[in-house]
């Protein structure tokens, strides 16, 4: 069963590699996407790590205030999507 780990204050400059070479040596990583902002296209600092369930809880465990190019990580399961918000132009 797969997990989706959300991994927060993430460095701007950290890439999609940095973050899977962080969580593969906790086991298998079968995604990574980092969340950018749709009208700049620069990074938000948060993304998300789908891995197996016993990896997921061993590398949030290991990995949670984990310090990644001078930022403390904040990482824990992801939270279910309830709804999508739409966007409305101004």
């Amino acid at each position: 069963m797969h997990r989706t780990i959300y991994v927060g204050n993430l460095p701007f400059t950290c890439s999609e590699d940095d973050v899977r070479a962080l969580f593969g040596g906790h086991g298998e990583v079968y995604s990574v996407k980092l969340i950018t902002d749709r009208d700049t296209g620069r990074p938000r600092g948060f993304g998300f790590v789908e891995m197996d369930a016993d990896a997921a809880s061993q590398a949030i465990a290991a990995l949670n205030g984990q310090e990644l190019q001078g930022r403390s990580l904040r990482i824990n399961l992801a939270r279910q999507r309830t709804g999508h918000r739409v966007r409305r132009p101004f």
